[in-house]
């Protein structure tokens, strides 16, 4: 996704142009950020992993690596601090999961307002509270606050930032990665390189990698606005086949827009004007709520793009370096932010030597992901190709489906396992673990200590199976609360479980 044409408003401070939906890119929260020079190792390496960009994956994937004991350094083009009028607001539950598994979700849920209901073109409704979560309903909370905490843990786990530090190029061997840098920054030399640098990423450009997708909504508007009246829902969406609108509260009494008008294709960087933003909403929601004051306006197109390699050698891709799609479903964070935490694990495992195949490990980070990542594509272009439904036949198509949505409860979790995450696995038996009641406590409680945890039936201690990606390392033993389970479980520090081996997963 790709955002161009902001413009100050009359009378309203200033500010930075936000950065796209996933955050990528964009340098993380306020407060002084101590500039550390790496240490250079025995092997010539200044750290075993370079993480180039600052955004959300980035946070999430350098805090967890060197929590892990792991040597990083994240560079970011962009100078410390952060827009607060970044795009993503939505946090979805498997995405609180995983935070959870960090001990930062309930700070975050305490940030937020959660919504327990989603309707789509007023035809189809997704009870959130049906997930079988913690985390049953989606977080309305800005980008900066998810921000804010990952940045804080990254740099009390010895995270090591630079900014102001553009990529301009990276070769690498057998053993390491060197990274280059404009205007006379030092080379930075690691054991791998990671990018989460976003739609415009350098370091897919560096890998000469292409970027195939199409440009899907041309001319989507976004504004932050004060409202004369409160909608009646928390989360206001609606389409009326020319144009569509959502409405979302965005904290401090402001709320985001953004929408569509099929007959207004204006060019990325033609200016946004108040007038534009409620007549759109006018059109597709009944009302302009009374829209006034706004302190920031953009223009921007929607695009579908995936990179056909998450990984190349000692170089991976996560986030919008490695996918962008439509903002559809509040998808976009949030599967970086995933892709971050199946990587972080897998990269531990194999630079502390505890991997029992490390290539095939690292392999399985693309094998995983890139998956999940088509079918976000596909999802979310599926959502919005309906919301842009023109025809009355293509309508009443899209109302036919919403109402069989609404009718099969299968077909409707389904689709809410798709959007909030909870649906997604990684094969036969490597399906989401839910929070377990555990003798020793909740099971995402511990996995804070990034192990992985092995829960048995009361009384037993069998060792790992031979399924197991992993031969050394932490390994938290726990029991189950129920003494009728008589099964073994091996949960991955992600939150998958390690298929057994023997059918049954």
């Amino acid at each position: 996704m790709s955002t161009r044409g902001t413009r100050d408003v009359p009378g309203a401070a200033a500010v930075p142009e936000p950065v796209p939906e996933s955050g990528e890119g964009a340098g993380p929260g306020a407060g002084p950020v101590p500039a550390a020079a790496p240490v250079r190792a025995a092997d010539g390496t200044d750290a075993d992993v370079l993480v180039v960009g600052a955004g959300p994956t980035g946070l999430l994937l350098a805090g967890d690596l060197a929590a892990a004991g792991l040597r990083v350094t994240l560079v970011e083009r962009r100078e410390q601090g952060i827009s607060n009028l970044t795009r993503a607001f939505g946090v979805h539950a498997r995405t609180l999961e995983q935070l959870d598994a960090r001990g930062l979700a309930d700070e975050l849920v305490a940030t937020g307002t959660p919504v327990t209901e989603l309707s789509l073109f007023r035809r189809l409704t997704l009870d959130l509270g049906r997930l079988s979560s913690r985390f049953d309903f989606l977080l309305i909370t800005p980008q900066f606050e998810v921000e804010r905490l990952l940045e804080r843990r990254a740099l009390a786990a010895g995270v090591r930032f630079r900014y102001g530090v553009e990529l301009r190029g990276l070769s690498q061997d057998a053993d390491s990665v060197t990274a280059e840098f404009a205007g006379g920054a030092p080379a930075l030399r690691a054991r791998y390189l990671v990018g989460t640098d976003g739609l415009r990423s350098a370091v897919r450009g560096a890998l000469g990698l292409p970027f195939p997708g199409v440009s899907v909504v041309r001319s989507i508007v976004l504004a932050d606005v004060r409202l004369a009246q409160e909608p009646e829902g928390l989360l206001t969406v609606a389409a009326s086949g020319d144009a569509f609108a959502f409405i979302t509260p965005f904290g401090g009494g402001w709320y985001r827009v953004m929408g569509w008008d099929r007959g207004h294709q204006a060019p990325d960087g033609a200016p946004v004007e108040l007038d534009e933003v409620r007549a759109i909403a006018r059109k597709a929601l009944g009302s302009d709520f009374g829209m006034h004051g706004p302190r920031w306006m953009s223009r921007f197109h929607s695009d579908e793009r995936q990179v056909p390699s998450y990984r190349v050698g000692r170089v991976f891709l996560a986030g919008d370096a490695a996918h962008v799609h439509s903002p559809a479903g509040g998808q976009g964070m949030n599967t970086g932010l995933q892709d971050a935490a199946n990587l972080s694990w897998k990269l531990a495992a194999v630079l502390r030597g505890e991997a029992s195949d490390p290539e095939g490990l690292l392999d399985s980070y693309h094998g995983e992901r890139h998956p999940v990542g088509a079918r976000v594509l596909r999802s979310s272009g599926a959502i919005v190709r309906l919301a842009m439904a023109r025809t009355p036949l293509q309508r009443a198509a899209r109302g036919l489906a919403a109402g069989l949505l609404n009718a099969v409860r299968p077909a409707s979790a389904r689709v809410m396992g798709m959007i909030t995450g909870i649906g997604i696995s990684y094969g036969p038996g490597a399906r989401r673990v839910p929070d377990l009641a555990l003798r020793e406590g909740r099971l995402y409680e511990l996995l804070r200590d990034r192990a992985f945890v092995l829960v048995a039936p009361s009384g037993e201690a069998p060792g790992l199976p031979r399924t197991s990606p992993v031969v050394g390392g932490r390994l938290i033993r726990a029991t189950w609360a129920d003494p009728a389970r008589r099964d073994t479980l091996l949960v991955r520090p992600d939150g998958y479980a390690v298929p057994s081996g023997d059918g049954k997963g």
